[in-house]
C-alpha cells in the first residue's frame, strides 16, 4: 500500500473509532438509554462520565479531520474509497472490540443492556458487531489490494 493510501486508511480508522464512539452514545446512552459510561446509582457521576465519553469520541472525529486535512494539503492523502471504508469498518470494528471486552468484561463499570433478561446476550452482540466490522473492513481492503496486482 502505497503512503498516501496508508494515511488515508489511517485516518479512516480514526474516524471509524470516533463514529461509533458517538453512535454508541447518542443509541445506547441517549436514545435508547439503556446505560451510562459507568453505572451508578448517582445520576451526577454517571452524566459526567458520559461526558468524558463524548469528548474522547469528539477528539478522535476531530483528529481524523485534521489528519485528513493535513494529509490532503501535503498531497500525502490517497483517493480510494475502498481505502477509505475499509478503515472506517474497522475503526468502528475496533472501538466495539476495544469498548466491549475493556468495559462490559474486564472493567465491568457497564453493560449494554443491564436490566435484559440475559445482558451478557446484548454484550456478546456487541462484540460480534465489532468483529463483523472487522471483517467487512478487511475483506473491502483485501479486494483493493487485489485490484491493484
Amino acid at each position: 500500500m502505497s503512503k498516501r493510501d496508508k494515511n488515508l486508511f489511517i485516518a479512516a480508522v480514526i474516524l471509524g473509532l470516533g463514529l461509533l464512539g458517538a453512535v454508541d452514545g447518542i443509541v445506547f446512552h441517549q436514545l435508547l438509554q439503556w446505560h451510562h459510561m459507568v453505572l451508578s446509582p448517582n445520576i451526577k457521576l454517571e452524566i459526567i462520565t458520559d461526558g468524558f465519553f463524548t469528548a474522547a469520541f469528539s477528539t478522535l472525529l476531530v483528529w481524523g479531520g485534521i489528519k485528513i486535512f493535513y494529509d490532503a494539503r501535503n498531497n500525502e492523502l490517497g483517493n480510494s474509497w475502498q481505502i477509505f471504508l475499509a478503515g472506517m469498518f474497522i475503526g468502528g470494528g475496533v472501538f466495539n472490540l476495544a469498548e466491549g471486552i475493556i468495559d462490559h468484561h474486564i472493567l465491568q463499570v457497564h453493560r449494554v443492556k443491564p436490566n435484559a433478561d440475559n445482558p451478557l446476550l446484548y454484550d456478546l452482540a456487541f462484540l460480534a458487531s465489532g468483529l463483523l466490522l472487522v471483517i467487512v473492513g478487511m475483506l473491502i481492503k483485501r479486494t483493493y489490494k487485489k485490484s491493484k496486482e
